[in-house]
């Protein structure tokens, strides 16, 4: 969970704003909030998924 958390702030986050730079109706501060919610929320998953399977094959690989 910790790599979860430490990952989603060094690159999501970066890439979270990245990617508010290319949304013109970003215009007020609730609109810019739920956007961050609304794409951090897409990156957690992807990288809670990620962390997790890349702790699995590393299991995996030191159990065989």
């Amino acid at each position: 969970m910790q790599t979860t958390f430490v990952v989603a702030i060094a690159v999501g986050a970066p890439l979270v704003a990245l990617a508010s730079l290319f949304v013109p109706s970003l215009g007020t501060w609730a609109a810019r909030a739920e956007f961050a919610i609304r794409v951090g929320a897409v990156l957690w998953v992807v990288i809670a998924l990620s962390v997790f399977l890349y702790a699995r094959s590393r299991v995996d690989a030191t159990t065989d």
